[in-house]
């Protein structure tokens, strides 16, 4: 069986995507701190991180999803919605604030295991099933809160606590430790469990890990549990981040968690992928509206260029996926 994933696993090209969104990550860099505003300075480095976390927690559960060929298209909404209900915790519920929390984490848990049975045992399409998930999260959550705006504890507030160890600690990123740990857990889990092989396995050939014995609807459950369980943590720190949130807002934030994918090399037809990768590509997101936010652009032309770049990202990854073919 293993020697079947390493065969069907082109691993080998991976190195050279990561090396290209590393490139573009200086290139990026170098040309705002020409063009750009006081790009260099501390506070817009700090900014970048900022930017960066909850961004790149959806993506970190994006990639496992993406390597099977699948995807999320649900996690924005999940992302604020569990941070909603964990906002209906702590004010109405009147929980502690640690405990709201949890809360936040449990309900990106729940809506990960609905992906988990509508994708994994009952075989509906990750992109009609993560779709009808999104509206779900999207109404539920917002049924949970009245449609009522929550708001977390401010920082010098009592339980303000919580932003200082999981958002920023006077002018230090403390949430980019918090990133940081748990993308070494996933990579541990991506590239040394039996569930970091069988995602691979099956992204590479589904079929073909079917015929070998394997439960495959088990594993793809597990996979999108696991990106529901970082979606909460997302959600966690988007509460840090935020202290309001408001209903119908997540859409489209997933957006970013698959670009970010993408630019990192993880292919949309499945199989490959490197969570290194997607950290390089969350960064080139970060440091792509940051910039253009220095030059004074708008935020539409964040969108705008991040689209250019997703699409010439996807478009690099086909022409690599055909000479494969071809090979």
């Amino acid at each position: 069986m293993s020697a079947n994933i390493t065969k069907n696993n082109p691993l080998r090209a991976l190195p050279m995507q990561q090396l290209m969104a590393l490139a573009a990550l200086v290139i990026l860099y170098a040309f705002f701190a020409v063009f750009g505003n006081h790009f260099l300075s501390p506070s817009t480095f700090v900014s970048i991180l900022d930017s960066s976390y909850y961004i790149g927690f959806l993506a970190i559960g994006m990639t496992f999803v993406i390597i099977t060929a699948g995807i999320d298209l649900s996690s924005g909404t999940v992302m604020v919605g569990s941070a909603l209900v964990g906002g209906v915790a702590y004010n109405v519920w009147h929980l502690p604030i640690g405990l709201a929390l949890l809360v936040v984490l449990a309900t990106g848990v729940a809506f990960g295991i609905g992906n988990g049975i509508l994708v994994g045992f009952l075989h509906i399409p990750p992109f009609i099933a993560t779709l009808g998930m999104q509206f779900a999260s999207l109404g539920l959550c917002a049924v949970i809160a009245q449609v009522q705006t929550q708001t977390f504890p401010s920082l010098t507030s009592d339980d303000g606590w919580f932003k200082t160890v999981l958002y920023k600690a006077g002018n230090l990123p403390v949430g980019i430790l918090w990133l940081a740990a748990f993308f070494v857990i996933a990579w541990f889990i991506l590239t040394r469990t039996k569930l970091g092989r069988y995602t691979y396995a099956i992204g590479s050939n589904e079929e073909a890990v079917e015929l070998s014995g394997v439960v495959v609807s088990r594993w793809k459950f597990w996979v999108y549990v696991l990106n529901g369980f970082f979606c909460g943590l997302a959600g966690v720190i988007y509460a840090a981040t935020f202290s309001s949130i408001t209903p119908q807002t997540g859409n489209g934030q997933e957006m970013y968690a698959i670009a970010a994918c993408v630019i990192g090399g993880t292919s949309l037809a499945g199989g490959v992928g490197s969570l290194w990768g997607t950290i390089i590509g969350v960064f080139v997101i970060s440091v792509l509206k940051t910039g253009l936010l220095s030059m004074g652009l708008p935020v539409q032309w964040q969108q705008v260029l991040i689209g250019v770049v997703v699409v010439l990202a996807v478009l690099l990854d086909v022409i690599r996926t055909r000479r494969a073919g071809r090979a």
